[in-house]
């Protein structure tokens, strides 16, 4: 099993932006624990991140033949973007979409998701460990399907 887990906008900022908000790991904290939990039980985990809306979709374009399954935390770009929200609906496999704080309890701009409707789960509020929990959640959820 295969899954791509994309990162958007100013998330490599992990660590040192806003700590109270998305705590002190850093993004390669966050993607060696996804990997190590993938290898534990057996999926193949590829952890990109993005500044760039347009790279974001090239890789949700790119993944429709080579993954089981996506896991995108959008960042700004879920409340922004039709593209990527293009994309995911396009793309033929299991999504998940992920934020790391709950949005819903932020600012109100951040209540609106142009990503939610074209995906099949959403993990939010659980800080960086939402992205293991999704990992070792993928084989089961992966068979319902």
């Amino acid at each position: 099993m295969k899954a791509l887990i994309l990162n958007g906008p100013n998330l490599n900022l992990l660590g040192t932006r806003e700590p109270d908000i998305y705590g002190t790991k850093t993004l390669d904290d966050v993607a060696r624990e996804c990997q190590a939990k993938g290898t534990d039980i057996g999926v193949d985990v590829d952890f990109r991140q993005s500044n760039f809306e347009g790279q974001l979709v090239e890789w949700i374009q790119e993944a429709a033949d080579t993954t089981d399954a996506i896991v995108i935390n959008a960042a700004a770009y879920t409340h922004t973007s039709v593209a990527i929200h293009d994309a995911l609906k396009s793309y033929p496999g299991f999504k998940v979409e992920l934020h790391i704080s709950n949005p819903h309890l932020r600012e109100s701009f951040r209540h609106v998701s142009f990503v939610s409707p074209v995906v099949d789960a959403v993990v939010a509020g659980l800080g960086t460990d939402g992205y293991a929990h999704v990992v070792e959640m993928l084989p089961e959820l992966l068979e319902k399907t």
